[in-house]
């Protein structure tokens, strides 16, 4: 094979081990194989302009008007002439594709299903790449550079699937470039003389010039690794700079555990949004719980308590082992009721989040796995890709009931916690604080102004729950917000932790699960059921929730027992219809909040009673396609391996003395002088002359190839007499192993040069004792390597590249003698390559 078909090949590869990255993005494979045809295609048309020879310009230019054909042919051909013409309605059809795909992508959670648009934006993307990587590696003959679309193919698929697989997906992109690399290096290299490696006699191949040559090869690919190694390892080690290329992979939300015991984690806006948005819920947990009937269970994942005027983020905060019994809640008096609950969670296979979904305050966690604990949010975190999918585990918590006297009655927080959970940023908007005053006048307590502004949002100020609008957060956003009146959770719980912080309450933002919908003993928790609320703080209480949104979760009975003005009202019962037997829409009446029923809105939350589907498990097709890929894994590093075992077993058979039958008749050799006994064999008459040769070389090349596994390459250019001599040197080589190497080059001398070869006997043993002999002279790090790669196994690309150049030339593919084409060609070429 050509040094720029060798390229060409490599930058078809490493374009689809870097796509690779984008498999997690969506729920089929299909769009993979579509996508490599399309680009095999690309690439094929790109290497027959380079032989024409085109312009480098002219081969681009062809190569992207037939990725275009193609992205025509597969979807837009009903808007195209002939189905294959673009015309300015394919261009619009891609236009409508884009735009849908863009929705798509908004629209659905990770997997996303492969809609035409999605499949337009990564098949598109994928041809584009790679045609950016054909044209700097084998176009311009600069590989380099190539690195930086892969890179840019591979981040973009690292950040929208939140790093999920990301280190494998990252080893096997980098392994591409490397291999790109590598057979650059070897095209300069070729450029410069062959490269010794032991070709066979008779090949065509010229000679190559033993041990200069490989040693280049050989660095280049410790140089490739070495940079590969100090990429992953060396950010790690430095924690300013986070975990290194792969920092969060197997996270669900872009968290992870830092080396430096820490944890971060970004706004998961955009991921509640997108459950939120799902056409159809989809079942991520089911629990059993002790809890009472009709009793508030939220599954909290993180809270957020850092707000710097544009968002709500979690900060980084120290994290430590899971201790046997956690902590006692922040400022829970015991004087204040409480009831311990135990809860056994499950959670989907799909559903991979690498926070633990809890409920708050937990107090004691059974989990495998690799977890970790952060105390000042109380949450669970996995440490280095461990993550909720699949996971089984048992919570014991606190179910707190403060009565509204212990909250109105709670002292003032302390000034360390006031100082960090009331911090709002300069640049805040006025009206935020002005329309908190404005809401809560007349109240005289921090309580009775929480469940105010509670009121004022889930009842009183007009607010509609819209998932459709925009999710922005910052400044503007959260005044839009006031003023439109219209979004959901996020902009309820956001609005409402940041107008409490403006009057001094301690306030953040859970982002977890609401109850979920009972069926029977069991519950079972959506993606519709993502939920965020904020969480204020009361001395003697803790953290409390609160519940703004309208028509979503239930309203905590502690904020309707009194008024918000701290005048007493009759108690009612809100758990009292869920207490009773259980009605046809169970989750009318726990997740239909109190005011909401009073407004008449419960037929806005309505879906959310419809038993959600559950998880019908992992598809067969996935099954076999993931043992399918299991067993390659385990098979291509094994290629090596089984081929050198395959090899060895065909040459071996040639020789005498091992396969032979002792009972057949017996034969003597004589020698030249007429002396018999120098060879005796059985198993039938004697092999003739030309099979005794082709014997001899079989076990001749089986030695030198055993040779050149441990560490001593061929040398074509010596005598079997002298090459056997060599061996026995380089190899260290004692008796009886070297008497063997000298009897095989013996056989060989007589196959190559007497008139009448004698058939030597026993050969095969002969070569079992110098591999003896040579695995016994050599480290443990040669004989694994001798094992498991060795070094001959080249001689398969040989033979490959010997066979492609037989077909190009039996088919002419290097011959374009019509002297029209010649002319034709010659006008296209450069001016440099006329000249």
């Amino acid at each position: 094979m050509s040094g720029r078909g060798r390229l060409a090949l490599c930058a078809f590869a490493a374009t689809l081990m870097a796509a690779g990255s984008m498999l997690p993005l969506v729920d089929t494979v299909g769009w993979l194989f579509q996508a490599a045809f399309l680009l095999a295609v690309i690439s094929g048309v790109g290497a027959l302009a380079r032989r024409a020879p085109l312009a480098r310009l002219a081969t681009i230019l062809v190569q992207a008007v037939v990725g275009l054909l193609e992205l025509t042919v597969v979807f837009a051909r009903d808007q195209a002439p002939l189905g294959l013409l673009p015309t300015p309605d394919v261009i619009r059809q891609f236009g409508t594709l884009l735009t849908a795909g863009s929705d798509d992508v908004s629209r659905f959670a990770i997997p996303a299903p492969a809609t035409d648009g999605i499949k337009l934006m990564l098949i598109g993307g994928v041809l584009v790449i790679g045609l950016a990587v054909d044209a700097l590696a084998v176009t311009f003959r600069s590989a380099a550079p190539a690195g930086l679309p892969l890179l840019a193919l591979y981040s973009v698929a690292a950040g929208l699937s939140g790093g999920a697989g990301g280190w494998l997906w990252f080893l096997v992109a980098a392994c591409g470039y490397l291999l790109l690399l590598l057979a650059e290096g070897r095209d300069r290299l070729s450029q410069w003389g062959r490269v010794f490696g032991g070709a066979p006699q008779g090949q065509g191949r010229a000679a190559r010039t033993p041990g200069h040559a490989l040693a280049p090869a050989r660095t280049g690919r410790r140089i490739g690794v070495l940079a590969l190694g100090i990429a992953l390892v060396v950010p790690a080690a430095l924690p300013a700079m986070g975990d290194g290329l792969l920092a969060g992979a197997g996270t669900g939300n872009g968290s992870g555990v830092g080396g430096g015991g820490t944890i971060s984690a970004v706004n998961p806006l955009v991921s509640l949004q997108d459950n939120l948005n799902q056409p159809e819920d989809r079942e991520a947990l089911r629990y059993r719980t002790t809890q009472a009937a009709g009793s508030d269970m939220y599954l909290r994942i993180m809270a957020l308590d850092t707000f710097d005027g544009t968002s709500w983020r979690f900060s980084q905060r120290k994290v430590d082992d899971v201790p046997e019994e956690l902590p006692n809640p922040p400022g829970l008096s015991p004087d204040v009721r409480t009831t311990k609950v135990t809860t056994n969670i499950t959670a989907a296979g799909w559903y991979r989040q690498n926070y633990l979904p809890m409920p708050y305050p937990a107090t004691k966690v059974k989990i495998e796995g690799r977890w970790r604990f952060e105390p000042v949010g109380r949450t669970l975190v996995g440490d280095r890709g461990q993550s909720t999918r699949g996971a089984e585990y048992q919570v014991e918590s606190l179910e707190v009931d403060p009565t509204s006297e212990q909250l109105a009655s709670a002292p003032q927080a302390s000034k360390a916690l006031r100082d960090e959970y009331t911090k709002v940023p300069n640049r805040l908007p006025g009206v935020v604080k002005e329309t908190a005053e404005d809401v809560t006048a007349g109240a005289t307590t921090d309580y009775a102004k929480a469940v105010k502004l509670q009121d004022w949002f889930a009842m009183d100020g007009g607010f509609k729950y819209d998932v459709s609008v925009n999710s922005g957060t910052g400044i503007s956003a959260i005044t839009k917000f006031l003023q439109d009146k219209r979004g959901f959770c996020i902009h309820f719980s956001f609005a409402m932790a940041a107008m409490a912080r403006t009057l001094g309450i301690p306030a953040r933002v859970a982002v977890g699960f609401t109850p979920g919908t009972p069926e029977g003993d069991i519950v079972s928790v959506g993606l519709n059921d993502a939920h965020a609320w904020p969480e204020l703080y009361f001395e003697g209480v803790g953290w409390t929730r609160f519940e703004p949104t309208p028509s979503r979760g239930s309203i905590p009975d502690y904020t309707v027992a009194d008024t918000p003005s701290g005048v007493p009202s009759s108690t009612e019962a809100p758990d009292s219809a869920a207490s009773g037997a259980p009605s046809a829409a169970p989750s009318s009446s726990s997740s239909c909040a109190e005011q909401t029923r009073r407004i008449g809105e419960c037929d806005a939350a309505a879906p959310l009673g419809v038993q959600p589907p559950t998880d019908s498990g992992t598809p067969t097709g996935t099954w076999i396609g993931i043992a399918l890929a299991a067993l390659a894994v385990l098979l291509i590093p094994l290629l090596p391996l089984l081929w050198r075992v395959r090899v060895r077993a065909r040459r071996l058979r040639s020789g005498y003395g091992d396969h032979a039958s002792v009972d057949g008749p017996s034969w003597v050799v004589t020698d030249a002088d007429g002396d018999s006994g120098a060879a005796v064999g059985r198993g039938g008459a004697p092999p003739t002359p030309a099979v005794a040769a082709e014997r001899a070389l079989a076990a001749w090349r089986e030695l030198i190839d055993t040779a050149w596994d441990h560490g001593i390459p061929p040398d074509e250019s010596q005598t079997p007499r002298k090459a056997a001599d060599r061996v026995v040197r380089l190899g260290r080589l004692e008796q009886p192993a070297a008497d063997a190497v000298h009897r095989v080059a013996g056989a060989v001398e007589q196959a190559l040069y007497a008139p009448e070869p004698r058939p030597g006997v026993g050969l095969a043993e002969d070569t079992r004792l110098v591999r003896a002999g040579l695995r016994a002279s050599v480290g443990r790090w040669t004989r694994l390597r001798a094992l498991l790669v060795p070094r001959s196994s080249i001689r398969v690309i040989w033979a490959l590249s010997e066979r492609w150049t037989a077909f190009t030339d039996r088919w002419g593919v290097h011959r374009l003698r019509l002297d029209r084409w010649t002319a034709f060609v010659a006008r296209l070429r450069p001016a440099r390559q006329r000249g």
